[in-house]
């Protein structure tokens, strides 16, 4: 299975974990010319901006460590953008990395909350 393919399936999967646990998706797949947030979600008093990293095998390394300084500031840009599109610019946001294991028949989520920025 190729890597947009794995990508996608990971994104599906991300939106059924996070509504199972009270969230609300806003949208997927935002884009802006700063770059792309694969879901943007409430959750309670929260804008969630979600990085979605699938992977199936660890062979190149953990999903979240793909997530480096230079994703984190793309991602807050194009958070920004979209809170300023929305006019939520007073609203509570925070930024969170979903790293979804797909084994088999199986899928393991490690929801790391907060997991960047200020």
């Amino acid at each position: 299975m190729n890597h947009i393919r794995t990508g996608t399936e990971g994104e599906h999967s991300a939106v059924k974990y996070l509504r199972k646990r009270g969230y609300t998706i806003i949208t997927t797949n935002y884009r802006a010319k700063t770059g792309e947030i694969d879901i943007i979600a409430q959750d309670k008093d929260y804008v969630v901006f979600i990085e979605v990293k699938t992977r199936r095998s660890s062979n190149y390394g953990l999903p979240a460590e793909a997530v480096n300084y230079k994703k984190q500031q793309k991602i807050i840009n194009t958070a920004l953008c979209f809170m300023h599109s929305r006019k939520l610019t007073n609203s509570a946001c925070r930024f969170d990395i979903l790293e979804i294991y797909l084994k088999n028949d199986t899928v393991q989520y490690n929801h790391i909350i907060n997991a960047f920025g200020s």
